[in-house]
């Protein structure tokens, strides 16, 4: 007996459902934790009334999804979450959407505004330790969008991970990809403006040194003034972009 699922006129086997089912419950109640191994597949089949065939196809899709970890000859175990499982479904779902990169940065600011605070009185030796290295990257990657994206990136993920909130975490993992990508763009974008370049890192020294100093509403004040700089900074750059392509095109029209 099967169930219609979508606008497709898809047909889902009730059978799939309650397996998926089982196992989304017995994840989400702690029944069944990352690491424990689960009972043969007679006896999940037996236990949940349903062919050994499609019991085994759910198993699989959700050993490709992270859900499980399926090990030839070993048995399927509950997997670990996967943040990059997670950043896909999140990217995916988010860029069919208009406004989805307006969204995402929204999110971004309120997650880094509580992480920060909490890494200014939860982050060890260790966290300082990262994000200055990470501020370092950054300092020496300004001429390259590629590797100068990435370390701004990972020196924002430093601090939030310096929180060691899981929740806020886990919700920054699932938007990275979109994260990772706007900030490689935005330095294509001041690449060529060295004004722009010093202010961008001296917002992130002052960002870093008032988590150094663990002074969490400093640190917030810091983070969003970068926030603001950034956007200001990005804004002014766009516009002179397009006026300095706008008199190309007059020169070039004005030779014809």
């Amino acid at each position: 007996m099967t169930e219609r699922a979508g606008e497709e006129g898809s047909e889902i086997p009730r059978g799939a459902e309650k397996v998926f089912g089982y196992f989304r419950d017995q994840i989400l109640s702690g029944a069944l934790a990352p690491g424990d191994r689960l009972p043969s597949e007679r006896e999940l089949a037996l236990s949940l009334g349903v062919g050994r065939p499609l019991l085994r196809e759910v198993m699989r899709s959700l050993d490709m999804l992270g859900v499980l970890d399926i090990r030839h000859g070993k048995g399927a175990f509950v997997a670990r979450a996967n943040f990059g499982m997670l950043s896909d479904f999140f990217t995916l779902y988010l860029t069919q959407e208009k406004s989805a990169l307006d969204d995402v940065m929204q999110a971004r600011i309120a997650i880094e505004c509580q992480a920060i605070r909490l890494a200014c009185d939860r982050a060890t030796d260790a966290d300082i330790s990262r994000i200055e290295t990470c501020f370092t990257q950054l300092t020496q990657t300004v001429d390259d969008p590629e590797r100068g994206g990435l370390s701004d990136y990972e020196f924002h993920i430093a601090i939030v991970e310096a929180s060691h909130s899981k929740t806020l975490i886990a919700l920054y993992h699932a938007i990275s990809t979109m994260l990772l990508k706007s900030h490689v763009e935005r330095r294509r974008t001041t690449a060529n403006a060295p004004e722009i370049v010093e202010s961008h890192i001296d917002s992130h020294r002052q960002v870093f040194l008032a988590i150094v100093e663990g002074d969490g509403e400093m640190a917030h004040q810091r983070l969003r003034e970068h926030f603001a700089i950034g956007d200001e900074l990005r804004r002014r750059s766009i516009i002179a972009a397009h006026r300095k392509s706008g008199s190309s095109t007059c020169s070039i029209d004005n030779e014809k």
